[in-house]
């Protein structure tokens, strides 16, 4: 079960797992607007899933209690993924600039950061970038997805 929020509406430290789509998405999916941004995700994470990703991380406001997020942040892990079958699924998930980030989020809704890959301003890792309150340096959570078993 995923974990309230704490005082800044934020979830606390630690990569929380969500077990299915169902506990996210009712966790996360509380306003029609909300709802848009999941279908937008789901569309990219079953792509992700066809190429054999196993794991993705779910930041940014969308996993905080505003009301009404701009998008998501999904940082997807490239440990076993079949870069060649997503290349030829949906090359712009591995477009990692910002015109490739602003065509990701016109597409899906949100953007999309490979685990590994080093964020530029923090160097960090995209999946510990994450867990860092850009406002405050705090830790903050995340919510993980096991792609293999969320739709199961």
């Amino acid at each position: 079960m995923l974990p309230t929020f704490d005082e800044n509406g934020l979830l606390p430290p630690g990569i929380h797992v969500a077990d299915t789509w169902q506990e996210f998405a009712s966790r996360f999916g509380q306003t029609s607007h909300r709802q848009s941004l999941l279908l937008g995700m789901k569309s990219a994470l079953g792509v992700l899933r066809q190429a054999r990703c196993q794991m993705v991380y779910v930041d940014g406001s969308f996993v905080t209690s505003r009301e009404h997020p701009d998008d998501f942040d999904v940082c997807w892990d490239t440990t076993g993924v079949d870069g060649d079958q997503l290349k030829q699924l949906a090359p712009l998930l591995l477009k990692v600039d910002k015109g490739g980030w602003d065509a990701q989020k016109l597409k899906y809704r949100g953007k999309f950061f490979p685990t590994q890959v080093i964020e530029g301003g923090s160097g960090k890792v995209f999946l510990e970038f994450f867990q860092i309150d850009k406002t405050t340096g705090n830790h903050k959570g995340i919510v993980a997805l096991k792609l293999r078993e969320i739709w199961s």
